[in-house]
């Protein structure tokens, strides 16, 4: 299996579409790299990629 460049938004719609309204546009808009492409993604990894990528795009800013 060669590797596959996919938007977040895609790996979303495909496992979890009740969570679109909750991501961001640029959340969404992610190019994400899967190793063994879609095909073989399990649900778990999906989840996996949609959580590192909402912990990547938080502001890094606190409030004081």
């Amino acid at each position: 299996m060669e590797m596959e460049t996919v938007k977040l938004s895609d790996i979303v719609l495909r496992w979890y579409p009740e969570m679109l309204p909750f991501l961001k546009k640029n959340e969404l808009n992610s190019m994400i790299v899967l190793r063994d492409g879609m095909a073989i993604l399990k649900p778990t990894d999906a989840l996996e990629i949609i959580q590192y990528s909402i912990c990547e795009h938080q502001d890094n800013t606190y409030l004081q």
